[in-house]
């Protein structure tokens, strides 16, 4: 799970990784706000030499992700767990370095209260699309299709779906069904890579993406669908409820549901399915 989180109102590039349980940040992010240089990455450079001259392993075990760059394209970035993030900072003379740290420790402590408790998750993920720009209307209408999303994963949860890689296929089934494209192929066709699909949908697609999942959770519960095999028919029927419904939307609009609008590029370069 990549996302940006703010320290002071300034980016903080960051990648959850539900595997290891640990938060991954962009060091050029870090060292910028730290140090206020507007040469982050030359400064940084400079460090990784000194701490390798020092004998210091640290540079050696750092880790490099592809995260989302100013010009909206991903990019390489040289990336570090919060414990390697602590002993960096350590090397930076900075005003900002503990106000810093306490960011950090309260970054980490909500991911726990959220792990706990969605609910709290969803209200912080409010804030950011806020604070991102996205409108009221849109933020709302994530949120409702973020509360049927998880409605239709505790019913699979309960019902035979264990496995992430399965819910991933069947939500795959679902998208195939509605939108006529896979979710590698959608996120394609967004020009998107590590960002979250629906952070990047339309209202209309939201709204279809929720229809479908709704759906599906209504049919699996009528026809008490159990397995991913019964699960899956489900889903080709809630996903052909939005289907059907898409189609007869856009010939009364002429416009398409589906397209390769999102919050990267400005309105005039964004591409429009065919």
């Amino acid at each position: 799970m990549s996302n940006i989180k703010l320290f002071e109102s300034k980016k903080v590039r960051a990648h959850w990784d539900d595997g290891k349980g640990k938060w991954y940040f962009s060091i050029i992010d870090v060292i910028e706000i730290l140090t206020e240089s507007p040469r982050a990455r030359k400064y940084w450079n400079a460090l990784k030499t000194k701490l390798q001259q020092e004998g210091n392993e640290l540079s050696h075990n750092l880790g490099q992700l592809k995260m989302e760059a100013d010009d909206g394209k991903m990019r390489i970035t040289d990336v570090a767990d919060t414990e390697q993030l602590l002993r960096i900072i350590q090397s930076i003379p900075s005003p900002k370095a503990e106000p810093f740290k306490q960011w950090l420790a309260k970054v980490g402590y909500e991911r726990m209260q959220e792990i706990t408790d969605p609910e709290q998750s969803l209200e912080r993920a409010r804030g950011n699309w806020q604070k991102l720009g996205r409108s009221e209307k849109w933020i709302q209408q994530r949120m409702t299709g973020q509360e049927t999303r998880n409605k239709l994963t505790d019913y699979w949860k309960g019902h035979g779906v264990e496995k992430s890689d399965d819910f991933a296929l069947l939500t795959n089934i679902i998208h195939q069904e509605w939108t006529g494209l896979s979710v590698k192929e959608h996120k394609d066709l967004k020009e998107l890579q590590s960002q979250n699909l629906r952070d990047h949908m339309s209202e209309a697609e939201l709204i279809f993406t929720a229809l479908a999942e709704l759906s599906t959770r209504q049919i699996a519960e009528t026809e008490k669908a159990d397995g991913i095999p019964e699960n899956a028919e489900a889903g080709k029927k809630g996903g052909k409820i939005a289907k059907d419904a898409r189609l007869a939307l856009e010939q009364k609009t002429g416009k398409k549901v589906v397209t390769g609008e999102n919050f990267l590029r400005p309105a005039n370069e964004k591409k429009k399915l065919k």
